[in-house]
């Protein structure tokens, strides 16, 4: 037991005890049988977690953030990438149950009115936390952003630097987009502000937030400032404004949101709302380990996470 508890890295062995072990183990090569251990535990301690774009930062800190909470305690992470395709999704679901992983992650590309892929989860009985997008008709647990909030503190910021004719490149719905675009739509309102529907141009990336904004551009006013719902939008905006030889912040403004790990080293380095990824990852794999060692199942929780402001230099006062 001493030495399944060193190797599994529990606090409760002494320094000393702890040293022994580790060197009788590299005195032998041992390597701890995990089949047995799964056997005899009745669990195979791995995690199963599903997002849509490895590519973005966002989803990469997320996956740090579990494998770091997940880690120390015994588990093994089994990464996929759905590539934001929900028959993608739901055979790599099928895959991962087919493993016998004791829980998963999701970062959900599954249509709003989808019910068949949680409901193969929810029949097996293998407990689940939903990040990043939410599907309030499942009694599943979430953990992400407060995208609402980040559509307020992204647009009452514009408004704050003296902008009023606000673009907003809005994300797909029905999340995080929708949230967002919600945000921003009530700051407008609050502030008395309103602003053509031609200010509001669909995008996912920085190739189509690049020719979002070219749209933008050719409007009359032009818009003052552009908020894309997330930071590859905001570089794709960044991209044409200066193209069209157009001065970042002095004639546009522009934020984004995700404080992805490039932002503060583009040409202008981009404003943004700190979604807090990391600890998103960390709390959904605590929810997660909570509920596979649970004897009954756990009420479905929701954590919304409060994000914070990055002002940098796209969104300078002049």
């Amino acid at each position: 037991m001493t030495v399944s508890k060193v190797v599994r890295n529990c606090a409760d062995v002494g320094a000393e005890t702890r040293s022994r072990v580790l060197a009788r183990i590299k005195e032998l090569n041992y390597q701890p049988n995990w089949v047995a251990r799964s056997l005899a535990a009745r669990r195979t301690f791995m995690i199963g977690v599903i997002v849509p774009d490895l590519m973005h930062s966002f989803f990469a800190e997320i996956a740090k953030g579990i494998s770091t909470s997940i880690r120390p305690l015994g588990y093994d992470v089994v990464i996929c990438n759905s590539e934001e395709d929900s028959a993608v999704e739901s055979s790599e679901i099928d895959r991962l149950l087919g493993r016998q992983v004791d829980g998963l992650i999701l970062a959900s590309a599954q249509p709003p009115s989808a019910t068949e892929a949680f409901d193969r989860i929810e029949a097996r009985g293998v407990p689940y936390v939903l990040i990043d997008r939410r599907f309030p008709d499942r009694a599943a647990s979430y953990v992400g952003a407060d995208d609402q909030a980040i559509g307020m503190l992204a647009t009452n910021h514009l408004i704050e630097r003296g902008c009023r004719r606000i673009a907003h490149i809005a994300g797909p719905e029905p999340n995080p987009g929708s949230g967002r675009l919600k945000g921003y739509r009530a700051a407008l309102a609050a502030a008395g502000l309103s602003v053509p529907e031609s200010y509001i141009v669909p995008a996912t990336d920085d190739a189509s937030g690049y020719e979002a904004t070219r749209r933008l551009l050719s409007l009359k006013p032009l818009p003052d400032a552009i908020f894309g719902y997330n930071d590859p939008t905001a570089a794709g905006a960044m991209k044409a404004i200066l193209e069209a030889g157009i001065r970042i912040p002095e004639e546009i403004k522009v934020i984004g949101a995700g404080n992805v790990h490039y932002s503060d080293l583009l040409r202008v380095p981009l404003s943004t709302v700190d979604q807090a990824s990391t600890r998103i990852g960390q709390q959904a794999a605590d929810i997660l380990v909570k509920a596979i060692g649970a004897k009954r199942k756990k009420p479905a929780s929701t954590l919304l996470i409060e994000p914070t402001l990055v002002a940098r230099e796209s969104t300078a006062a002049r």
